[in-house]
């Protein structure tokens, strides 16, 4: 009998770890943070954010645009605030099924075109629910929330408080650069 729980178990064990989501550990310069990917909410948008850290697309980019109390975004410029040329082709907007802009989620940041999201990504830093889909118009259509912090939010909230400045045309750029050093994957499923 014991053979047949211990069977049973590993079995359960077994499915559970094959549904696991998606997480990536992301080193910066100011600490280490965890995200958990909801692919089953932004099947695209996991699929190329994870094809971009595969392939060290996000080692030496900055969050180049910190505004405490809202988000901090990055995953597009190096610390000379040079735009790094993308491996991926603009991305459908999944902002109606991805979820709300809540505290601690990771969404894809895009132009005022909703389907232009490439690389570049944003924390919340509070609930932000006037980025949430609302209609399927420009003014309207949302940011794809994709994942969140499940671990070392308080690395998301030190980053949150860094001196920023302006550089060129850019607002709001830590005045000395906050460097993704690694994303690292985790799992996968």
């Amino acid at each position: 009998m014991l053979k047949k729980v211990s069977l049973l178990a590993a079995g359960l064990l077994a499915t559970a770890i094959a549904w696991a989501a998606p997480t990536v550990e992301m080193t910066t310069n100011l600490g280490k943070f965890t995200l958990e990917l909801f692919p089953d909410k932004a099947p695209k948008t996991v699929e190329m954010f994870l094809y971009n850290a595969k392939h060290g697309f996000y080692e030496a980019t900055i969050f180049h645009r910190v505004i405490d109390g809202f988000m901090i975004q990055g995953g597009g410029f190096n610390s000379s605030m040079e735009e790094k040329k993308t491996l991926t082709p603009a991305l459908q907007n999944e902002a109606a099924t991805g979820g709300p802009n809540l505290r601690g989620t990771v969404a894809m940041a895009r132009t005022r075109d909703p389907h232009s999201a490439r690389v570049q990504f944003f924390i919340n830093l509070k609930d932000n629910s006037f980025l949430n889909f609302r209609a399927s118009n420009v003014d309207n259509f949302g940011y794809t929330v994709f994942g969140k912090v499940t671990q070392g939010m308080e690395v998301v909230d030190k980053i949150a408080k860094v001196p920023t400045g302006n550089a060129g045309y850019y607002e709001n750029v830590p005045t000395t650069p906050v460097v993704i050093q690694d994303v690292k994957i985790i799992s996968e499923k």
